[in-house]
């Protein structure tokens, strides 16, 4: 059991049996009483975000969250196959559960996924990617304006702004957690 005092932003918390995490936290002290938590919150089961508020004599439920290791193996369909790392069971996530990262999943790429209750709730990408530019207008020579970007698609049609001097055929660096362009990697 959690106190409201150790509630904050990222803690993963359990309400009504639904695992949920704290995505924003304020805390607030009125001149008479007690201190009043309030967060907004998202269930990661439905993805449903609603606001709560806490007094500093409530109690929060931990969630019970299981984190393992995968490792991503095809695409069948819709979904997406990862495989565990030690017992080498397979769990299928649909492209509606995996969101924007189905765009910088790679072959034998490893993940971790969070399951409650044995299901399939998140899953976190390592923080960057590597991929090809398929898709970009050319870049003027001598345009060296800064802070000028354009846009980009990489080899599955997800679209990112780069800088000017990024070429067809060039391999950069995605951060996935914001997907957007971080680095070049290579020359194409």
């Amino acid at each position: 059991m959690y106190s409201a005092s150790d509630l904050k932003k990222g803690l993963k918390i359990e309400i009504d049996g639904d695992p949920c995490v704290i995505t924003d936290f304020q805390f607030s002290k009125p001149g008479k009483g007690q201190a009043i938590y309030r967060c907004k919150i998202r269930n990661l089961s439905t993805g449903n975000s609603f606001d709560k508020s806490f007094r500093s004599a409530d109690k929060v439920e931990k969630a019970a969250l299981e984190s393992r290791d995968f490792t991503f193996s095809y695409e069948a369909g819709d979904d997406y196959v990862f495989s565990d790392n030690e017992t080498f069971e397979e769990v299928h996530l649909n492209a509606e559960q995996l969101g924007d990262n189905k765009y910088f999943i790679v072959e034998d790429m490893q993940v971790e996924i969070l399951f409650h209750n044995d299901k399939a709730l998140d899953i976190t990408l390592p923080n960057f990617v590597e991929k090809m530019i398929t898709d970009t207008e050319p870049g003027a020579r001598g345009d060296t304006t800064t802070n000028c970007n354009k846009p980009a698609s990489i080899d599955n049609g997800y679209e990112i702004a780069v800088p000017i001097f990024i070429n067809e055929g060039d391999v950069v660096r995605i951060d996935t957690r914001t997907g957007q362009y971080a680095d070049r990697v290579s020359k194409g």
